[in-house]
């Protein structure tokens, strides 16, 4: 390889070319990095020699990376870039404003206000008022008919502080997140070598010509060549599309592309594109992140639905076709990644791919969008009937009862009338519609997120954050997450001999020892170190994969150093490495001795590697047969002793492979690994953190269940789960390992069945020794369970790579920000950045508490609606004017809306939140209790306002204010009326914070400062506005004892609210809830093709279109089998040529003759066989056997082409259980409707068969 020689040459020859002195230019290098495998190999040929020759040009060492002076870094960075894409640009300040100014009921409110303004500066000039009617008489001083604008520029003003507030929140919204996508990208890290030092830096420092260290669970940053790698397997598919994992070495492929995940192996490469220059960048650049092309946007929409459309029908006709063609596509190595996918696992990918840009509505945005849009409707309704009854009123009393004529002169003034009748009308639509809503999430989502960045929780999905809040089951990880996550030695089995712990070196024949450390030193991965501690006197630092950390730790405790033969060994001069994967459960690294010969040292799971071992190292130093009986000894007397104290066990062993053999096959795993001589077995101590057990408790409380996954021993997984408290001693549980589980999910076919399922989850508590497949297996099995009365909602734990369809399959996904890598990040919603559990109960409380909060601002909401939709429309009935004005109304829409929701919305959770059962999936948002203390503050609130505008001028001796003509000036009446409406809000915001019947409403509220200041706030701005607000505001200064009387009045919300809750719920039995979320009966088909359109879409929706489609399917199915027993009933043979219709009259015979089966090979599902596990890759396992190549022969199924064939996708190539799978549904759908289907029948042959 080390042609440097050579490229040098080459260097002095192509010097020309410069750019900024490095030896190839930026173009070059992207152009380079376009190619694949063989291509680029030549080009790299070609051009440079080998990657050496590339490194020399870009003046880095392959080994020691760059020197890391700042000079040199900064020169690279503007000869080839940075290691950034730039965002796209914000939205400014002006847009957000022109976005909020959209809102249809502003733009009404507008259009009203800028006529008033016009109408109020016409002045009719000669006409006599008397003549138009007694409404428009009174005494009009001068100074009053000069500030007619005031109303109208009144609301204008208000309109725009409405708009800007609500700018205002979407831009600090906005800022918010960008400040959390930034913090979120500075915290990815990546490992170069600068300066022959190993060092971790932010991702947007990598520069070309950087060396980097490439492992496991990478998400790689920018785009390389190969130096050196073992045993890499890349997953390409995010930029290729294709499934298959690409092994890459130096001879074959080199090219390693930014945006890729690393999914085995390890290696170097050299950095050759960084940025907007990366292939993940080129593409970036093409989508227009870098710059703004909404307008394209809108078109592309179009396009797509329209596309949408021609494949719906399209796939009326081919479906089954279709589904093929995908499952084909899908074979192979994914189905590794994606096991068991919903419905049609590769068509849902496809959806999925489609349908990236849709924004998903969670459960929550889905109750509450559906409940805004039933208020607004109910607003408008009232805000119509409102404006015909004054203009009828109006009508009739003008030119029927005072029998006047309809005067030219008057034209202006009656369209006065008209105006104000609109305004009327147009303000109470305001009022009833809840635009405080949105807001009102937003609000508390943001807080929320904010405050959980402080609990260790960096949410990356705002919705996760509320999902979390009706969590009913956790699957967690058990190392790290459950454990501290510090691996140390503590028991070893080795010469024949048990210590219970660290033995003394001395102990030890010298000869055993010499194997131990090296196998140890070279089969750990070089990137796993043991530092020294951070803090004088601290525990040292473990860097890397904490289980080979430990088997460092052991060998410096042996008194030997592991760094000195990692410096004679470097990790170049390894022959061969297979790395760790998920189901070998090992690694082995191959040396190549002096004299030839080879020798490879492997580690794993001891019960996998003594199965196969066949020798084990004695007290002498000398190696003796192992046998299986003397395995089982071991097993009972050393690695259960282990497992049951909570440790894991790890065995260490070696092989040699003498000169005489030749150089084996090392692509040949199951031979190469055989044949092992034991070395010893050490059990790995991994404490449970101290504040997990109570965490736990809480959750058990808070009606969560816990569940344990592992890939370790069950008895470890047992002991700790013990430990934590998830196992209590007397419950009725299930401790299952990966094998036992999979064979009883399985039916005989091997295909995985809900119904199997079923019967397990509910009691199954710890899953050991587990592939990734059946932690997807679980959360998919329990997520769709229909057993419990209401569907689960899955929290899921994950750090591995291969946690990623886990973690994607759960509601809500949590991935380890320490141990976790960038693939469980991509996948998750959540990223715990202390890798703690605690903090996932931390999260819970946090997404119960934004669900809370949404009901008290709704609570609160709703009353003021009520109440001020019912007072301006009997207002407006009775006395032809509304007794609040639309300025008032405007202000009291601000308080309700966009201080309450601030207020109401930014309560600090309490451990209270615990104490309760998750709220379902189809909890109505408005529950009984809300709906009583709405209704009965609403009555209250009626009572009340009524009594004043009725018999208010008796009471406070003032004069009458109901009847004043068009522009007559405020009166003291209406303006006790306004004031006693807010105050009534305001004490009313203090009843809202309680929803759940407490009496005590105001506990715990000096925690939030945010609700004292504002509810303090509102008070002066409202004395402020009464005391001085005059004609604009039409209120007139209150005396001292105007003011106490009000206060008063206000303050009996809260005596009344006492009142309320002394009610039991349960007797209120005509109580209705509101806000549920979607149910399955509600939507028509029509719909449903305009939900596909929708740019949102709504969990419920989803799960209900899933119910919709499969039960048209199961009624197609059944279409299709009636069709074919009829066609065979009147044996008119729908098969001409093939048979005759004597010969096999029924149909039954007609499937059980042998040619017409369908040719289905049996599915083969990989169980993670102790034995076979490490035998085939995954890939080879799925792509060797060629599947289904032979066509399938027409099937009565295909017999009716107009229905899309559930029976034919059943039967499809998909052979990972997805569509099988999807079968699965169907079947008891298709036998309810088509009446029993018994053994013998026609229906039940054909189900059987398919």
């Amino acid at each position: 390889m080390a042609n440097n020689s050579y490229s040098g040459v080459k260097n002095s020859i192509v010097e020309a070319n410069h750019d900024g002195d490095f030896g190839c230019t930026l173009k070059e290098l992207r152009s380079l990095m376009e190619l694949r495998g063989a291509e680029g190999l030549n080009k790299i040929g070609e051009s440079y020699g080998d990657v050496h020759g590339l490194c020399n040009r870009l003046k880095t060492s392959p080994t020691d990376g760059l020197s890391g002076q700042p000079a040199d870094i900064e020169k690279r960075k503007t000869v080839f870039g940075q290691n950034l894409i730039p965002p796209k640009k914000p939205k400014t300040f002006l847009q957000l404003v022109w976005e909020a100014l959209q809102d249809v009921t502003l733009i009404i409110l507008e259009v009203a206000a800028i006529v008033s303004l016009g109408l109020s500066f016409y002045r009719p000039q000669d006409a006599e008022r008397e003549d138009c009617g007694k409404a428009a008489g009174g005494a009009e001083d001068e100074n009053e008919s000069e500030a007619g604008w005031i109303e109208g520029a009144a609301i204008l003003l208000s309109v725009i502080c409405v708009v800007l507030v609500t700018a205002f929140n979407d831009w600090s919204k906005e800022k918010q997140f960008r400040g959390l996508q930034s913090r979120i990208e500075q915290e990815q890290k990546f490992t170069v070598v600068r300066g022959g030092q190993v060092i971790q830096i932010p991702v947007a420092e990598i520069v070309v010509g950087d060396v980097a260290q490439i492992k496991y669970g990478d998400l790689l940053p920018a785009d390389g060549l190969l130096i050196q790698g073992n045993d890499l397997k890349i997953d390409e598919s995010s930029l290729t599309g294709e499934s298959d994992h690409v092994k890459k070495m130096q001879e074959r492929d080199l090219m390693l592309l930014s945006g890729t995940h690393v999914m085995e192996g390890s290696g170097k490469m050299v950095v050759t594109a960084v940025g907007v220059n990366s292939q993940t960048g080129i593409i970036f650049t093409l989508l227009g992140a870098a710059e703004d092309d909404d307008d394209d946007d809108e078109d592309e929409k179009k396009k797509e639905k329209e596309e949408k459309k021609k494949q719906r029908k399209n796939k009326k006709q081919d479906g089954s076709i279709e589904n093929r063609k995908k499952a084909k596509a899908q074979d192979g190595a994914a189905m590794e990644m994606q096991p068991l996918n919903s419905d049609e696992g590769a068509d849902a990918e496809e959806k999925k791919k489609a349908n990236l840009p849709k924004k998903e509505k969670s459960v929550l945005q889905g109750k509450l969008t559906k409940l805004a849009v039933q208020i607004g409707k109910a607003g408008l309704v009232m805000s119509a009937i409102t404006v015909i009854i004054l203009v009828v009123l109006f009508v009739v009393d003008t030119f029927w009862i005072q029998n006047l004529p309809w005067v030219k002169a008057c034209t202006p003034i009656y369209i006065q009338f008209f105006v104000k009748f609109f305004i009327i009308g147009v303000t109470v639509l305001v009022v009833a519609v809840p635009e405080g809503l949105p807001l009102a999430v937003t609000i508390s989502l943001a807080y929320s997120v904010k405050k959980m960045m402080k609990d260790n929780n960096l949410v990356r999905h705002l919705d996760a954050c509320e999902t979390m809040g009706n969590a009913t089951a956790i699957c967690s990880d058990k190392t790290g997450t459950l454990t501290m996550n510090r691996m140390t030695v503590v028991q070893a089995y080795v010469a024949e001999k048990h210590y219970k712990k660290v033995p003394d070196p001395e102990n030890i024949p010298a000869s055993i020892l010499d194997f131990l450390i090296l196998g140890i030193a070279v089969n750990c991965a070089y990137t796993t170190k043991i530092m020294p501690p951070e803090k004088e006197g601290g525990l040292p630092r473990q860097v890397g994969n904490k289980t080979e950390c430990a088997l460092l730790g052991f060998s410096t405790d042996l008194k030997r150093d592991y760094q000195t033969i990692r410096n004679e060994i470097p990790e170049e001069k390894l022959h061969k490495v297979y790395t760790f994967n998920s189901v070998r459960k090992s690694m082995s690294t191959v040396l190549k001795m002096a004299d030839g010969s080879f020798r490879m040292f492997s580690k794993g799971a001891s019960e996998i590697l003594l199965k196969k071992c066949y020798k084990i190292l004695t007290a002498s130093g000398e190696s003796k047969v192992f046998r299986p009986r003397d395995r089982d000894d071991m097993v009972k007397k050393v690695i259960e002793p282990m497992a049951s104290e909570g440790l894991r066990t790890i065995c260490l062993a070696y092989r040699d492979f003498t000169v005489t053999d030749g150089e084996p096959d090392w692509d040949n795993e199951n031979d190469i690994l055989t044949g092992l001589t034991c070395i010893c077995v050490v059990g790995i101590e991994d404490p449970v953190r101290p504040e997990v057990p109570d965490a736990i408790r809480k959750c058990q409380r808070a009606g969560i269940t816990v569940r344990m996954v592992t890939g370790d021993n069950i008895n470890t997984a047992r002991a700790i789960a013990s430990k934590c408290g998830i196992l209590q001693p007397g419950d009725d549980f299930l401790c299952l390992e990966g094998k036992e589980f999979n064979r009883r999910i399985r039916n005989e076919k091997g295909e995985i069945e809900q119904e199997r399922i079923d019967k397990i989850w509910p009691k199954l508590r710890v899953l050991a020794r587990s592939s990734p497949t059946d932690k997807h297996t679980l959360v998919k099995g329990i997520i769709d369970s229909t057993v419990a009365e209401q569907r689960q909602v899955v929290a899921v734990t994950g750090d591995g790579t291969n946690d990623g369809p886990a973690l994607k399959k759960a509601d809500v996904g949590f991935a380890m920000g320490i141990a976790g890598t960038d693939v469980a990040k991509e996948a998750s919603d959540i990223i715990l950045t202390d890798d703690n559990f605690s903090s996932i109960v931390k999260a819970v409380m946090w997404g119960r508490n934004v669900y809370d909060s949404i009901s008290k601002f709704l609570q609160f909401q709703l009353t003021v609606n009520v109440v001020a939709v019912i007072v301006a429309f009997t207002g407006a009935c009775i006395t032809q004017d509304s007794p609040l004005k639309a300025v008032q109304m405007l202000w009291v829409n601000l308080i309700m809306d966009t201080f309450a929701s601030l207020a109401l919305a930014t309560e600090p959770p309490t451990e209270a939140l615990l104490l309760r059962k998750p709220y379902g999936r189809n909890k109505p948002l408005i529950s009984r209790t809300m709906m009583k203390n709405i209704l009965g503050q609403g009555v209250y609130q009626l009572v009340i306002i009524f009594t004043l505008l009725f018999a208010g001028e008796k009471m406070f001796d003032i004069d009458n204010g109901r009847k004043a003509p068009l522009r007559a000036p405020p009166s003291e009446h209406y303006t006790i009326v306004f004031n006693t409406f807010v105050l009534m809000q305001l004490f009313n915001e203090i009843n809202a914070r309680k929803i759940h019947g407490e009496r005590n409403v105001f506990e715990g509220i000096f925690n939030n400062l945010i609700f004292c200041s504002i509810v303090f706030g509102t008070f002066i701005i409202q004395i402020v506005i009464v005391q001085f607000g005059g004609k604009p505001f039409s209120c007139v200064a209150l005396t001292i004892d105007q003011w106490l009387w009000c206060t008063f009045l206000g303050f009996g919300s809260l005596l009344w609210g006492q009142v309320i809750s002394s009610i039991p719920t349960s007797r209120l039995k005509f109580l209705k809830t509101a806000g549920h979320g979607t149910q399955k009966e509600e939507i028509p088909d029509e719909e449903l093709e305009e939900l596909d359109d929708m740019e949102e879409i709504d969990h419920a929706e989803r799960e209900l279109r899933r119910g919709q489609i499969l039960w048209f399917r199961g009624l197609n199915r059944i279409q299709t089998q009636i069709r074919v027993v009829n066609a065979f009933r009147s044996s008119i043979s729908l098969y001409e040529g093939l048979e005759k219709p004597e010969s096999r009259s029924s149909i039954h015979n007609f499937m059980t003759h042998p040619e017409f089966r369908i040719e289905d090979s049996e599915p083969h599902i990989p169980l993670i066989d102790d034995t076979d596990a490490e035998d085939d890759a995954p890939t080879k396992r799925n792509s060797a056997s060629p599947r289904n190549t032979s066509p399938a022969p027409p099937s009565p199924a295909s017999a009716a082409p107009p229905f899309p064939s559930p029976a034919l996708s059943a039967a499809s190539p998909n052979q990972n259980n997805n569509a099988v799978e999807s079968g699965n549904h169907l079947l008891p759908e298709a036998t309810k409707a088509g009446g029993p289907s018994l053994p013998g029948s026609p229906l039940h042959s054909l189900e059987t068969s398919l």
